[in-house]
């Protein structure tokens, strides 16, 4: 991999990854650009201890862009982009329109491929790889900040899902605070280890093992469950065999599965609605939403060891046609109502294998 670091316009940090060593990364972005200027805020909930990002900024960002206007595509025949070169593998910028900025942490958009068509599903393993090899790095990078605690690398796909930019791409938030999931693992974690002596994480992924059912896809480095208390119609979790507490610690043997395993799972939930599948649009069923979220430990906790990195993936369609809307319950009291067994959701995902 080949990293090159340059500015935009406006001051904002650009990053290209490339899988070739002698790609040579040139372009300056000529756009007329003004500073940005960001008004996030960081409010503490006294009632349920968490916190709220307030960014009013974020009312005048691009919202479904004709595909000829896409920001995220390469600049091309005259149309300057927010990525100056013509191609790319992938790239990594700051956001514009940052929720989080300043002291109150950073905000990044990883473009995975410049085929404003495909998705990450339609990604080849190398290109796979590519994007695990940029997320690993933002890791690391943002945990040299100040005003990062924690790093959150993600993917959004679907309108229903609130994407706005139809283009292949995900963010990394880096947090200046543990976020309220992550608390609650923590206190779990803690709570299970003075009562057992043991590690939550690993007597969890150890329970599916054991019971199999709720098993989706295993390889030597990596294992993909529904988990028993899924709360999503369709709720795949992915752990790395050996724990580790983030990216960065992931060995080569790991590195080298994830991408099958990871285009694989993606794949299979193109294909749980219509039977055919297909990341890109056209035959069937729209693609599958989905949300993608990776998991890890936060920088300045006590026994970072004893967390385990690993990747959420989940989508809000309940079946054909239908989503799954946050009603009373979800929303006005958290407790999650799931009509979709999780037993039955994971035999659905490996009758779905691709041939």
């Amino acid at each position: 991999m080949k990293k090159t670091a340059t500015r935009l316009a406006d001051g904002r940090e650009l990053i290209y990854y490339d899988a070739h060593d002698d790609t040579v990364r040139d372009a300056v972005d000529p756009r007329p650009l003004d500073p940005i200027a960001t008004s996030s805020e960081i409010r503490h909930d006294r009632l349920l201890g968490d916190r709220v990002a307030v960014a009013s900024h974020r009312q005048g960002r691009t919202y479904h862009p004709p595909a000829d206007e896409c920001p995220l595509c390469p600049s091309r025949e005259g149309r300057n982009s927010e990525i100056p070169a013509a191609d790319y593998d992938v790239v990594v910028f700051e956001n514009r329109f940052p929720s989080l900025a300043g002291d109150s942490g950073r905000c990044e958009v990883v473009c995975f491929t410049s085929d404003h068509d495909a998705s990450f599903a339609d990604l080849t393993p190398e290109q796979a790889a590519l994007v695990l090899e940029a997320w690993t790095d933002r890791t690391a990078e943002l945990a040299g900040l100040p005003s990062v605690e924690q790093v959150f690398c993600f993917e959004n796909r679907g309108k229903e899902i609130g994407v706005t930019l139809g283009h292949p791409h995900g963010q990394i938030y880096g947090y200046p605070f543990v976020t309220p999931r992550t608390q609650l693992m923590l206190r779990s974690l803690a709570e299970h280890r003075e009562r057992t002596g043991r590690n939550l994480f690993d007597d969890v992924v150890a329970d599916e093992v054991a019971d199999g059912r709720r098993i989706v896809l295993e390889g030597e480095h990596w294992i993909a469950f529904v988990p028993y208390a899924a709360h999503w119609p369709y709720e795949v979790h992915l752990y790395p065999k050996r724990r580790v507490p983030d990216l960065r610690d992931l060995d080569e043997g790991a590195r080298t599965e994830f991408p099958q395993m990871y285009l694989e799972l993606l794949q299979r939930f193109d294909r749980i609605f219509d039977g055919r599948g297909g990341g890109k649009e056209g035959a069937g069923e729209p693609p599958t939403p989905y949300i993608a979220a990776w998991h890890q430990a936060p920088f300045s906790v006590a026994d970072r060891g004893e967390f385990a990195l690993h990747l959420e993936l989940f989508t809000i369609r309940r079946t054909s046609g239908k989503l799954k809307f946050l009603a009373g319950s979800e929303s006005g009291m958290n407790v999650f109502i799931n009509d979709v067994p999780p037993e039955a959701a994971a035999e659905r995902l490996r009758e779905v294998a691709s041939e």
